[in-house]
């Protein structure tokens, strides 16, 4: 039997298991507003907490990277789902959701914190800005969202920041009410569980609230709702936009030191320097995998210090995340830098989708009329994105060994060493970016790889196979995940065996109408496009596997494990939303959170619930017409 400790955390069972706990007895801190300085108008969580919640409104914040203060009050809270995935990572016992405790934290009704006693922990809102569509946007922040605390899970001692998105009103909220629509919510909940079903980086979502006596104006008067959400930092490249642009540069450094020592394990962690003698910090890491060494080990021709390593892991993570977008045809819609992680995390899901038909210029954001965050735009997007960061940590990546002297500390840049530490931070954006790049490519190839159901590398595997297989899905207009699920199940020994094979099973991959008219190539001559290219495949899976039925059963059984039979499309989240707003349905959304959370599986419903595996099959199957490449605005 695990045994709670006097401060609630858990201790190991006979078997070496660690037992999961309440919201309340889970182990809890505040580094990053114990690390980091607070808005001076209100310093302490007293000051937050004494002053009325209607007083804590919009104003421009400076000096300070989060304001203390608390949700708003929820009328008669519904919770409406909670992802059993997310109990178990944060480290929530099975059965806390049905708690009155649970659903009091979740609705912003409850926080861990004391006014008599001052103890515990005060929520706050982060201070950031961003550049929006390639404009500067000035001073943003969390202006619907609120943290609660960081925790940390007992077993994994993974921590987290717990937040709420809709809790009200802010220093940061601009025009807006503070508010969350359950339409935007909905979508939040089903696909930031999805993506980390799908083993995408992201942040995550816990529980879902209604909040049914609240109506938000956006498009049209909806209910509010609160998505309780979770992630290992909300750190974010425009956290850095804002310091940059009002000059703060003892705040840059502040801020990269707490990232570098408390979000990301520490400045040993990071990837190697080019001079192990910067700033006293060890290299002790060789290149990555599918990295040339030259954008390492002196391939930016500067000396190269701890924040430029921080730097490049902040790149890296990134590039990562937009490999595994693109290997899963995940677009996200928006990626301002407010919305690019510092963790490489997939952050604030507004207007985004998984591609329906193979389009590179699809975007689900129908207020991008110029494409700029469409799906083939992405992985440049980002590095874009990056540059800004660049340019934000230009001064300590340019500064070379010099970072740490006392005059640059305290004084910053002199005019005889301001051309020298610009020349140094271009070449390392340069060489980052080169870096970038490579990270990408290794990423992407490896995961296409793994749903093709390849093991070994070949030199013609990216144009021969990934390249034709991604323009015949776009002259086709074939879907892009289920050509992988279905893939996953055809025997290659038919593949192999003669064209007539190859055209029959080429037909799987088509719409239940065929080849739509629209792509402007005949059934036949599509047919026999797919038939070559699955030839072409079925003889490089055999090299791989051999053409004998156990290596085939072991190739089609990873590929299992790599394609997902469920992704949470437009068309699905837009019945789900209908069904829960406006019939009243409840546990529809919990059937599809339970197939985002496990998406490789064949089934999820229990076979004798007929009805379930029926409604499961339907949203595994065909996109309606109308359903293909649903685009929403941002406020979704």
């Amino acid at each position: 039997m695990a045994a709670a400790t006097s401060n609630g955390a858990t201790m190991a069972t006979s078997n070496g298991q660690l037992s999961r706990t309440s919201f309340q007895d889970l182990p809890k801190s505040n580094v990053f507003t114990s690390t980091l300085p607070p808005d001076q108008q209100y310093p302490t969580p007293l000051s937050s907490h004494d002053t009325p919640r209607d007083n804590l409104g919009p104003r421009m914040v400076k000096g300070a990277l989060y304001t203390y203060v608390r949700p708003e009050h929820s009328d008669s809270p519904e919770l409406l789902g909670v992802s059993k995935a997310a109990l178990k990572d944060i480290g929530l016992r099975d059965g806390e959701e049905t708690s009155e405790d649970f659903k009091s934290v979740v609705a912003g009704n409850k926080i861990f914190w004391d006014k008599d006693s001052k103890e515990g922990i005060y929520p706050w809102a982060q201070c950031y800005g961003g550049w929006q569509f390639g404009s500067w946007a000035g001073q943003l922040g969390d202006g619907r969202a609120i943290s609660l605390f960081e925790s940390t899970n007992p077993a994994t001692k993974v921590r987290y920041e717990i937040q709420l998105k809709g809790a009200g009103i802010t220093p940061y909220s601009r025009f807006a009410d503070g508010k969350a629509v359950l339409r935007s919510s909905i979508r939040e909940y089903v696909v930031s569980e999805a993506l980390n079903g799908l083993r995408i980086p992201t942040t995550r979502a816990l529980a879902l609230t209604l909040l049914p006596n609240t109506k938000v104006r956006r498009e049209r008067l909806e209910p509010g709702a609160i998505v309780a959400r979770f992630a290992q930092s909300w750190l974010r490249i425009g956290t850095y936009d804002i310091l940059r642009a009002r000059g703060d540069r003892n705040l840059i450094r502040q801020l990269s030191d707490y990232l570098a020592e408390n979000v990301y394990p520490s400045w040993e962690s990071l990837p190697s320097a080019l001079s192990s003698s910067s700033a006293g910090i060890k290299a002790g890491h060789e290149a990555p995998s599918g990295v040339p060494k030259s954008t390492i080990q002196g391939g930016t021709g500067a000396e190269e210090n701890r924040y430029t390593r921080l730097y490049r892991a902040i790149a890296r993570r990134n590039a990562k995340t937009v490999a595994a977008w693109q290997a899963y045809a995940f677009t996200n819609g928006v990626l301002n830098t407010d919305n690019t992680s510092l963790l490489g995390l997939s952050l604030d899901f507004g207007p985004f989708a998984f591609l329906d038909n193979f389009d590179p210029s699809y975007t689900p954001n129908h207020d991008d009329h110029m494409l700029r965050y469409s799906y083939k735009n992405q992985p440049s997007v980002i590095w874009w994105n990056l540059v800004r960061l660049g340019e934000s940590m230009g001064e300590l990546i340019g500064a070379g060994d010099k970072v740490d002297d006392e005059t640059f500390i305290e004084k910053g840049v002199t005019q005889d060493f301001a051309p020298e530490l610009i020349k140094r931070a271009e070449t390392i954006i340069q060489a980052v970016g080169e870096e970038y790049k490579a990270v990408f490519m290794a990423e992407y190839t490896s995961l296409m790889r793994a749903r093709l159901g390849l093991k070994s590398e070949q030199e013609n595997d990216f144009d021969e196979l990934f390249s034709e297989l991604l323009d015949t899905m776009e002259a086709l207009e074939l879907d892009f995940n289920h050509f992988f699920r279905r893939l996953t199940n055809l025997p290659i020994t038919d593949l192999l065996a003669n064209e007539e094979s190859r055209r029959k099973a080429a037909k799987t991959f088509l719409h239940s109408e065929g080849i739509p008219q629209t792509a402007g190539v005949g059934e036949e001559e599509g047919l026999q496009r797919l038939g070559k290219w699955l030839q072409r495949w079925a003889e490089r899976v055999a090299v791989d596997w051999g053409n004998d039925l156990d290596g085939d059963l072991d190739r089609r059984k990873g590929m299992k494990n790599v394609n997902p039979k469920f992704v949470p499309r437009s068309w699905i989240l837009d019945e789900t939303i209908k069904r829960v707003e406006k019939g009243g349905e409840r546990e529809v959304l919990g059937r599809v959170m339970r197939m985002a959370e496990r998406p490789f599986e064949d089934h999820w419903a229990d076979e004798t619930d007929r009805d379930a595996r029926a409604e499961e099959e339907r949203w595994c199957g065909d996109v309606p017409r109308e359903g293909r490449g649903m685009q929403c605005s941002c406020s979704s």
